[in-house]
């Protein structure tokens, strides 16, 4: 992490902390962990808040094609940063909720979502929208990796329910200021039943 990229993202923490949730940009560590599932066979991939693009850096170094990414970045001077880091990925200045109303893609074609956002600090209904959104891109199998500072999964087990969404623990690291621990959320896999005709 440059010194350049830390104060800037102090600086618009300070302008909107409800936002940005964190007064650092993720560290390698977090980084690290928050890709390890991901590789150029996984195809597209979604990054919500990429802010100074610490996961959208290890996503390239894990093999992803940057022409395969697609940053959403609803904070200005991230977005024109991004866009001078990334020229080759798609990126679009605007709040994640938009995702369930613009259609980036052509279907279900994303193989992961990565998620720097804040979603303890984000209103129910926005999250339920953003994950609508992120879910309605992710194809069959496809994954959402979110990191949480906190003790537990940011989304609520209703909220899950409800969107018949499941949650594993990747794991946790403590090289990130403050430590956190990464989650991957799944839809649930319905099991086809045969149906049996007795006479």
């Amino acid at each position: 992490m440059s010194a350049r990229d830390a104060l800037s993202f102090l600086l618009s923490w300070t302008v909107a902390p409800f936002r940005i949730g964190s007064v650092t940009p993720s560290s390698s560590s977090l980084a690290a962990l928050m890709t390890c599932d991901i590789g150029p066979e996984t195809g597209p991939v979604l990054e919500l808040g990429p802010g100074t693009g610490p996961f959208t850096r290890a996503l390239l170094a894990r093999g992803v094609k940057e022409e395969d990414l697609t940053l959403i970045e609803s904070g200005a001077d991230f977005a024109a940063l991004l866009k001078r880091r990334f020229p080759g990925a798609r990126i679009f200045e605007m709040d994640a909720v938009g995702l369930r109303h613009l259609p980036l893609f052509e279907g279900p074609v994303v193989g992961a979502a990565v998620s720097g956002l804040p979603f303890r600090l984000i209103q129910p209904r926005k999250t339920l929208a953003i994950l609508e959104g992120v879910f309605a891109n992710l194809r069959p199998g496809g994954a959402l990796y979110q990191f949480t500072l906190g003790q537990r999964c940011p989304f609520d087990q209703p909220l899950l329910d409800r969107l018949d969404l499941e949650v594993s623990r990747v794991g946790r690291t403590l090289r990130n200021f403050p430590p956190a621990t990464v989650y991957r959320i799944t839809r649930i896999k319905t099991v086809r039943t045969c149906g049996w005709l007795f006479a």
